[in-house]
């Protein structure tokens, strides 16, 4: 098949390298958002998928909103058989939608309907889901309710940040994604309705909702860090200055620092001369690498030292 396909960042460049890859499918162009500032000095900057087309010799489409005209009337000139799309980022009206005559097919990070929306991978770790998978479906106008092609599972690793687990997800959904392509033009796949029951949503996880509240239990305090490493990345206050933290290690005990200590409050901190105790709603959690403002990433250890803990400070 002649295939455009649809894809933004690092995430979707395994699928793309599988259909550049395939012998049965000619990829005749990607579409990508527009270059976006990056660094200090906010260069704009294009895409990892666009980078990686222009590699290929591949033409580039970057349009503002994907109703604009003049990218529509490109797509109906190139004349896809079908578009796979992963982690494009932007909503696709029905003219667009339309164009392919096997439309465009998504790779999303879930076990669909569980968790549709922009972050299901944050999400299945953030509400403690022990297996999550991926999902290849036709796109409608709905979000993320189209018709289900093919599926895999992958189990979450007690220690999983998001970027673990969307990377494993990553490199199995490109093999999905080529296998749906592969059975579309056989004409051997047919999509089958999603289950009405079991519907979830992961909305955009936003720096404000990446702040650690440690009045929760340890175990949601765990998660949340996980959730939020490496993007948005996971924050306290320490001193009234935001601070951004690592993942943590949850501490044995049931609210006590070890031996005969006395329970730590939540966000109250403890320094012994292996590790840095926080108290959360439960027992404490072991920092793990902090990085202050300003400055690089380090480990607790070293942070409290230059930190110069008074005993009465506390992260909030």
């Amino acid at each position: 098949m002649k295939l455009v396909f649809a894809g933004t960042p690092e995430t979707a460049l395994p699928s793309l390298e599988a259909l550049l890859a395939s012998p049965r499918h000619e990829v005749a162009a990607v579409v990508t958002r527009p270059d976006a500032p990056s660094g200090r000095g906010r260069r704009l900057v294009p895409s990892p998928v666009a980078v990686r087309a222009e590699e290929a010799g591949i033409e580039v489409l970057k349009p503002a909103r994907a109703r604009d005209p003049e990218f529509l009337d490109r797509l109906r000139a190139i004349a896809p058989d079908c578009c796979p799309v992963v982690a494009y980022g932007a909503l696709l009206p029905r003219q667009a939608l339309d164009i392919p005559r096997h439309g465009w097919v998504n790779l999303h990070f879930s076990l669909l309907p569980a968790w549709r929306g922009a972050a299901p991978v944050q999400h299945a770790i953030l509400h403690g889901d022990d297996i999550t998978g991926a999902a290849t479906f036709q796109i409608e106008e709905g979000l993320d309710t189209g018709p289900v092609y093919g599926v895999l599972t992958e189990p979450i690793r007690p220690g999983d940040t998001a970027g673990d687990l969307l990377g494993r997800l990553a490199v199995a959904g490109a093999t999905l994604l080529a296998d749906t392509m592969d059975g579309i033009e056989a004409g051997v796949l047919e999509p089958r309705p999603q289950p009405a029951e079991g519907a979830s949503h992961a909305a955009k996880i936003n720096p404000a909702d990446a702040r650690v509240d440690w009045t929760g239990p340890a175990r949601h305090v765990d998660r949340l860090i996980r959730a939020c490493t490496p993007a948005p990345g996971a924050w306290t206050t320490f001193r009234d200055e935001r601070i951004k933290l690592g993942p943590v290690r949850l501490a044995a005990g049931a609210g006590l620092a070890g031996g005969d200590a006395e329970p730590l409050g939540p966000g109250e901190l403890r320094v012994s001369k292996k590790e840095v105790l926080v108290g959360t709603a439960t027992h404490p959690v072991a920092l793990g690498e902090v990085q202050p403002p300003g400055k690089r990433r380090m480990s607790a250890l070293d942070w409290t030292r230059g930190a110069a803990l008074t005993g009465k400070d506390t992260l909030v």
